[in-house]
This record gives C-alpha cells, sequence and structure tokens, in this order.
C-alpha cells in the first residue's frame, strides 16, 4: 500500500479497497476467451451479468455488460457458448467484488474450433501420444469395468444393458459426470482418477452419446487427452457416433464407434464363447476318437504279425535248429572219431609190422656187442666176444665161440 501503516496506525476498509481498485484499474483493457457458464439478462435492466468459466481449469470470473451490447452482438446466447470477450477488470470497493466490464463480445466459430483441435492434433501426434506402441490390450474378460458418462444417459444404459447380456457376470463402478458444458473436463479428470486409485479397475470406459462439435470438445481437451495418455489402467472412448472423432478416440486404448460399439470389445460374447467352447470339444472329441481308432488298429496289425501272434515261433524255429545242427555234429564228430579209430588202427598194424619187435616175434634175434652196436655181419664178431641177445621175450649174454663164413662168401671162395 502506498499509505503508510501499522498496527498502531491501520487502514480502513474502504482504503484497503480503493487502493485494490486503483490498483487493478493499471491493468488496462484484455481480449479473454472462456465458455458461458451462467448469464443473467433481467427486463428493464442496463446491465447484464455472466459468468465466464476458464475450457481447461477450474476457474471462473464475472463479467458485467451492457444489455443492448448482448442483444445486438450475440441475441442467442447461453449457457455452454463459447467467447471471447474484450474488458477491463474492476473492482467494486464498496462491495469488495471483482468484475471484468467487457464492451466487445464474440462467438468462437466452428471454424476456429476445428483450426485448434487440428493444431492440438499435431502437437500430440509429435509427442507420440497416439502412437500404436503406447496402446495397451485389454483383458480378455475383466472383472469391473469403470465406466464415465452420463447420468441415466443413454450411453450408461446402452453399455450397460449390452456388456451384461454379453457377460452376465461382470461388474461395473459406475462414475456419472457432465458429458458436456464448462465442468465436464474437470470432471471427467476426476472420475479417471478415483477409477485408477481402485484397484478391481481393469478397464476404463469414457462413454456419451453423438452430438454437435461444440458438445463434445470436452473430449479434444487438451488436460483431459493428457490425463487419459498417462492412465495406466487401459481406456476405452465410445464417444458419439461413427463420423464423431474428438482426440480422445486416438488417445485411448481402444476406440468404440458407438457406446453400443464399446460392450462388444470390453467383454467376450458368452454364447459365442460357449458356443466355441462346445465347437472345440467335438473337435477335441472327434481328433482324440479318430486318434484312438487309428492307434487300435495299428495294434491290431501289430498283433496280428507272427511275430506277435506267435511270441515263441522264432524260438521254436531256432529250437529246431539247434536240434538238427547238434544232431550233424555228433553224426559228424561220431563219422570223425570213427574214421580215426580206423586210421589208428591201420597205422597202429602198420608200425606193429613195422617194429623190430614183430621180427623178434617171427623168431629173429638182434645181436648186440659190448658197446651196444647192433651186429650187421660176422666180419664184426671175433672169437670169444660176449654179446648181448635180445629175443621176443627177452635178452641174454653169449660169448661167440665160433664165426661161421655166410654161404655167398663159401660159394666165392669154392668157385675161385
Amino acid at each position: 500500500m502506498s499509505t503508510p501503516n501499522s498496527v498502531e496506525a491501520p487502514l480502513s476498509v474502504s482504503k484497503v479497497s480503493q487502493d485494490i481498485k486503483d490498483w487493478i484499474a493499471k491493468l488496462g483493457q484484455v481480449w479473454v476467451e472462456g465458455q458461458v457458464t451462467q448469464i443473467r439478462i433481467r427486463s428493464g435492466f442496463q446491465k447484464t451479468f455472466i459468468t465466464l468459466r476458464d475450457v481447461n481449469e477450474d476457474y471462473s470470473i464475472a463479467i458485467t455488460c451492457p444489455s443492448n451490447m448482448i442483444k445486438a452482438l450475440m441475441p442467442d446466447i447461453n449457457d455452454g457458448d463459447r467467447v471471447v470477450v474484450f474488458g477491463r477488470p474492476n473492482f467494486y470497493a464498496n462491495r469488495g467484488t471483482l468484475s471484468l466490464e467487457i464492451t466487445d463480445i464474440r462467438p468462437v466459430g466452428l471454424g476456429e474450433l476445428l483450426a485448434r483441435i487440428e493444431v492440438l492434433k499435431k502437437m500430440f501426434t509429435a509427442e507420440g501420444l497416439f502412437d500404436a506402441d503406447r496402446k495397451v490390450a485389454l483383458p480378455f474378460l475383466p472383472q469391473n469395468i469403470g465406466l464415465i458418462t452420463g447420468k441415466e444417459s443413454a450411453a450408461e444404459r446402452d453399455i450397460l444393458e449390452n456388456t451384461t447380456k454379453r457377460w452376465p457376470g461382470v461388474r461395473f463402478t459406475v462414475k456419472n459426470t457432465a458429458v458436456q458444458g464448462p465442468t465436464t473436463v474437470a470432471e471427467v479428470i476426476k472420475a479417471l482418477a478415483e477409477l485408477q486409485a481402485d484397484p478391481t479397475v481393469d478397464v476404463i470406459v469414457i462413454a456419451r452419446g453423438g452430438g454437435s462439435v461444440e458438445d463434445l470438445l470436452p473430449f479434444s481437451d487438451e488436460t483431459l487427452i493428457r490425463a487419459v495418455a498417462d492412465c495406466r489402467i487401459p481406456v476405452v472412448s465410445a464417444i458419439g457416433h461413427e463420423p464423431d472423432s474428438p482426440l480422445l478416440d486416438l488417445v485411448a486404448d481402444v476406440r468404440a464407434s458407438t457406446p453400443t460399439d464399446a460392450a462388444s470389445k470390453i467383454v467376450p460374447d458368452f454364447n459365442q464363447e460357449l458356443a466355441g467352447l462346445t465347437k472345440a470339444r467335438e473337435i477335441a472329441r472327434r481328433v482324440i476318437t479318430q486318434w484312438l481308432v487309428r492307434e487300435r488298429d495299428r495294434l491290431a496289425s501289430l498283433r496280428a504279425r507272427p511275430v506277435l501272434a506267435m511270441p515263441d515261433g522264432f524260438l521254436s524255429v531256432r529250437r529246431d535248429e539247434l536240434h538238427n545242427n547238434r544232431r550233424r555234429i555228433r553224426v559228424h564228430i561220431t563219422n570223425e572219431l570213427l574214421y580215426a579209430s580206423a586210421q589208428l588202427r591201420s597205422n597202429q598194424d602198420k608200425v606193429r609190422l613195422l617194429s623190430p619187435a614183430s621180427t623178434l616175434d617171427r623168431g629173429y634175434a638182434i645181436v648186440q656187442r659190448s658197446d651196444q652196436s647192433i651186429v650187421r655181419g660176422v666180419d664184426q664178431l671175433n672169437p670169444d666176444d660176449i654179446v648181448n641177445v635180445r629175443v621176443s621175450s627177452g635178452s641174454f649174454s653169449a660169448i661167440v665161440n665160433a664165426i661161421d663164413e655166410p654161404a655167398q662168401a663159401i660159394s666165392e671162395k669154392d668157385a675161385s
């Protein structure tokens, strides 16, 4: 404050209020964009009172303007309209209130809104918020579905009825919020945070029915888009109808063309799954039956083979072969022995015939000198030599008394 003050010399309320008024007056005129949330036009009053709310955050400011300006520039103004106003902040010192006194008001056109959405779309694309690799797959069968939608809306009814019809046991945690108007973004973000904090929620669905571009603007809001991008639970966007495409559809993990379509994406169809299971069981039963029949036939074929029909058949053949071989070997050995015996007897006879003993048996004798040499002729002996005479029955010694010449020698002597 410009005026000195202290505990002993405090300022008056009027002085403080006036100083605030003077300070705010220095701010000058500004252009402000917002959404009309409350408008009071009273007949007979020259002033119109409007509450202007921030399009993204939970902030609002009071606006005053001449009633004839509203009638001239925006005669059809309604709650929810997006406008740009030009005015000067003014502090009413006697009431202690702040108001923006405007001298111009202009609606924000559809073309401008779409252009802003396109700018946001390009920005989010560049940041990668719409990339496919950021998408999270939905669980096959969620146990609890978080639903953010308007209270008692057609979208809520469609999702609840169609989802329950597809899978009767599914549970919902429903968060009713505004789905159009200035409070939509804040309420949806709050509901999204509450559902994320619930550990039983497996998937979150944000749904509303169709509407105009202006009605669906909250679902292209930057703050909401970033909140959905940061959500750790899979999010399904079911906003409007097929032609409607707010930015929420692009950032969500799954886009449903309608709230009814969302039901077919978040849970499987019970009857269809049951039919598929029944069919799979029939196929499995048929395949197993065919396999059993094939294996049974194969087993029967194996059992019909001789080796399995008579497991000991090859043993019988081998036993017979063994007996025959043994018999042939025995015959062969017997023949060999007989032949060897005959050969042995023949050789014995030959040896016996050639043996000196055989000669001795015929009456011959072997005469040996004292040096054991055999006497082969009379010329080897002298009278009185002692000789050993061996006969078949033994041997004896003899003394040579006389030596007779051989008959041949005598003949030869007579002849001479």
